[in-house]
C-alpha cells in the first residue's frame, strides 16, 4: 500500500500483477477501503478491453490489479508507468511478457518495474532460481552462445529448505 499510495500521490499509474487471484481480492478490499479508484481483471473478466480502454483513459483510475495469467498477453497498457509484482512466478519470461504490457507502441514515459519479495521464503529462492532462468536465456538466445549449465540436485534442495 506504501508503494501504490506514494505512486498515486506522485502521479503514476500502477498496474499490480499477482499470480494468487485471492491475492488481488485481498489487495481489492484495501483499495476500496482507501477509496482508490482502479481496474481489475482475471480469468473470469468479461470485456475485457472495456477496463483496458478505462484505465488508459480515465485519469481518475490509477490502478490496474491484473493475474499474472489473464493480463500476460493481449494488452495494451501505456497509460502506466509503474508495473509491481506482488508475488514471483517461477519463469522470468511470463513476468517480463506481463511488464511488456506497460512496453508497447505509445509508451512514451519510463516504466519502473518492482518485485515484492519477502526475506527468507519461498519466493526469495524462486527470485534466485529466476535469475539463473535468465542467465541461460541471455546466454542463449541473446548472446547466442551454448553454455554449460546444470542445474544441481544441490540447487533443487535449496528451493525446497526451510530456516527456522
Amino acid at each position: 500500500m506504501e508503494i501504490v499510495d506514494e505512486a498515486i500521490a506522485g502521479g503514476h499509474k500502477i498496474i499490480v500483477f499477482s499470480q494468487f487471484v485471492r491475492m488481488l481480492k485481498l489487495i481489492e478490499e484495501r483499495f476500496k477501503q482507501a477509496s482508490i479508484s482502479y481496474e481489475y481483471l482475471d480469468g473470469s473478466t468479461r470485456d475485457r478491453m472495456s477496463r483496458v480502454r478505462r484505465f488508459n483513459k480515465d485519469e481518475s483510475v490509477s490502478v490496474f490489479l491484473i493475474s499474472l495469467k489473464a493480463g500476460g498477453t493481449g494488452l495494451n497498457l501505456t497509460a502506466a508507468d509503474m508495473v509491481v509484482h506482488v508475488d514471483p512466478w517461477w519463469n522470468p519470461m511470463v513476468e517480463k511478457q506481463a511488464t511488456d504490457r506497460a512496453h508497447r507502441i505509445g509508451q512514451d514515459k519510463r516504466v519502473v518495474t518492482y518485485k515484492l519479495i519477502t526475506a527468507g521464503t519461498i519466493e526469495e529462492k524462486m527470485l534466485k532460481l529466476q535469475q539463473k532462468k535468465q542467465s541461460i536465456f541471455n546466454a542463449v538466445i541473446e548472446e547466442n552462445k551454448n553454455p554449460v549449465f546444470n542445474l544441481t540436485w544441490e540447487d533443487i534442495k535449496e528451493l525446497f529448505e526451510w530456516e527456522d
